[in-house]
């Protein structure tokens, strides 16, 4: 493991310590599959960068990660390289003061590895359009969060009129268990589905994108209804023959019903972040379920407000 520091330094500084440090180490950057940019400040870059290393193990990265600190200061770029600290990449923390905090953009692009995928991942606030952000710019992948928004659900709706492709936000990667159970659900014939629920705590960003998909997939009405959580709490279809539900409430395990079939338990548990991330960087092209559930989302098929039960 490798760890040096630079104050006032320079991008050009910065990699032509990497190159040093590699050498040094016997780590060529030649195993390294993307690069993966953090968009962070100082009171949640702990918690970022340490799932961003551990997603790393599943995909070698450069990570850089940009910090903005004082706007007011003089202008300054401090840097942080570890190399071989709890991932086989490098990650590389940057913290901006001054006029740099707005052109975060001119020290990450000297940074890029050459001829690999670029990925931006906001963990905090971030724009409606991370398209049109310059970070954005540079990358084939947006990853947002709105769950760590003020107000999740404006956030996640906000999302949906600014999507451009490559977007994706972790409140949907969150529903990939619940849409694969789901999905398992119509395995077997059942009445069409003529309306359902999606029941969540408040303000959970991810039951308006779950409803938005599941009423384009079945094209039957959806709402949204608070239940007291964690989390997701469960999805109602009503059907001819009776409701189809899934029900979960201890974020472990959920119980799958069915019409005329005995009631299934199975593994339906909350995921850390860094499993989220791993997952979206597993695909570098636009995601098009993402996209149609985000656009359904968009037209106001689903309302986005709870209704309370």
């Amino acid at each position: 493991m490798a760890s040096f520091m630079l104050s006032g330094t320079t991008a050009s500084k910065i990699s032509s310590q990497l190159t040093h440090l590699r050498h040094q180490m016997g780590a060529p950057a030649i195993g390294m599959v993307l690069t993966l940019v953090v968009v962070c400040d100082e009171s949640n870059q702990y918690d970022a960068v340490r799932a961003a290393t551990e997603a790393a193990r599943e995909h070698p990265s450069r990570i850089l990660v940009a910090i903005a600190r004082d706007p007011a200061e003089a202008i300054r770029l401090d840097a942080e390289l570890r190399i071989g600290e709890s991932t086989p990449g490098e990650v590389i923390l940057l913290r901006l003061y001054g006029e740099l905090t707005r052109h975060a953009e001119s020290v990450v692009s000297p940074l890029l590895l050459p001829d690999t995928p670029v990925v931006a991942w906001w963990p905090g606030e971030c724009t409606d359009r991370p398209a049109k952000d310059p970070i954005g710019l540079l990358t084939q992948r947006r990853i947002t969060d709105a769950r760590s928004a003020d107000d999740p659900v404006k956030a996640i709706v906000g999302r949906a009129r600014g999507y451009h492709p490559g977007d994706t936000d972790l409140a949907w990667t969150r529903l990939t268990p619940w849409r694969s159970l789901l999905a398992a659900a119509f395995d077997q014939p059942v009445g069409e589905v003529e309306r359902g629920v999606v029941e969540a705590v408040p303000d959970n960003p991810s039951a308006p994108l779950l409803a938005a998909w599941l009423s384009d997939r079945l094209g039957a009405p959806v709402e949204v209804a608070e239940s007291g959580g964690p989390g997701l709490t469960a999805v109602r279809l009503s059907t001819a023959d009776g409701e189809i539900k899934v029900t979960r409430s201890d974020a472990r395990l959920a119980t799958l019903t069915r019409p005329g079939q005995p009631d299934r338990r199975v593994a339906l548990a909350r995921r850390p972040t860094s499993e989220l991330l791993a997952e979206e960087l597993r695909r570098l092209d636009p995601d098009e379920l993402y996209e149609t559930a985000i656009r359904h989302l968009a037209r106001g098929v689903t309302a986005p407000q709870a209704a309370r039960r």
